[in-house]
């Protein structure tokens, strides 16, 4: 079920996975993305392991608030960009407030992973892990130099926008994994009828672009961290995960071959090993 919540002057709609006394942990997406890419059987998963799991639409996308009003900004870098990566970080921290939770342990993927960062500086007390997946530190350690990549052009129609999100899906997936098409083109054509806003995606890239480098920042935290990355992802590629990695004092990075960017299921299990290594080994020293 869908819930809303005020957070940081907006509305933001999320879902909950996993019992009311279960560890707390938030789960944030990436660019132009909606909380549904959080796949439910991975949600599940984490469920099962006693996690009590948020989702959740960031600004500009799914059922949250949209930016309307500030347009489609410049992404040559002119012009004013209406919002940046830490107004999205004190977002997610809006969300803890009224979720009731002091802390979390906090998930990101790809920009989700930015935005985690993000979270973690402006917020360390609230954050009782970090594990960033297939993210960068910076736009300039990735392939997001080029923001016409990050960009879906619009499409005139559910059925094109459902077929240009499988071309995407399949451009950037895991060549060392089977494709899921019939997941993926699900996915997209709910999340064209949840909400279809190039412009919305627009403002998150400028946001991206605008940021500039959390690595120095990043190197003051004192948080365990967890990094994930693909080693055949061609959207922001590994040494945009090492990157992460060694930004942060401490952070385990694991690699895999084969994976690109996104999350194959035959490496869920996996995935949840490791953060929930994590999670338990940050509590053990709380």
């Amino acid at each position: 079920m869908t819930l809303r919540a005020p957070a940081n002057g907006i509305e933001i709609a999320y879902e909950i996975f996993g019992s009311p006394e279960a560890r707390p942990l938030l789960l944030i997406t990436g660019l132009g993305c909606q909380m549904i890419q959080w796949d439910d059987r991975f949600c599940e998963l984490l469920a099962d392991r006693g996690y009590r799991a948020v989702r959740f639409d960031n600004r500009d996308s799914g059922e949250s608030t949209h930016l309307d009003e500030a347009g489609t900004p410049a992404l040559d870098g002119s012009g004013e960009v209406p919002y940046l990566l830490d107004d999205m970080a004190d977002d997610a921290a809006g969300l803890l407030d009224a979720l009731g939770w002091d802390t979390a342990h906090v998930v990101g993927l790809s920009m989700g992973g930015m935005i985690a960062q993000s979270l973690a500086i402006r917020h360390p007390h609230r954050v009782r892990s970090l594990t960033s997946i297939l993210s960068t530190p910076s736009p300039q350690a990735a392939l997001l130099t080029d923001p016409d990549v990050l960009m879906p052009a619009f499409t005139p129609d559910r059925e094109s926008a459902v077929r240009r999100a499988l071309d995407n899906c399949a451009a950037v997936g895991s060549p060392g994994y089977p494709f899921d098409r019939e997941w993926n083109a699900e996915i997209a054509g709910v999340g064209y009828d949840r909400s279809y806003d190039p412009a919305g995606t627009a403002r998150q890239v400028a946001a991206i672009m605008a940021s500039g480098d959390r690595a120095p920042r990043l190197r003051e935290l004192a948080i365990p961290a967890l990094v994930l990355h693909g080693e055949d992802d061609p959207l922001v590629p590994l040494p945009a995960g090492v990157a992460t990695a060694d930004a942060i004092p401490g952070a385990r990075l694991m690699t895999f071959p084969g994976m690109g960017h996104d999350l194959p299921a035959e490496l869920w299990p996996t995935f949840v090993d490791a953060i929930d290594e994590l999670t338990t080994s940050a509590d053990s020293g709380r």
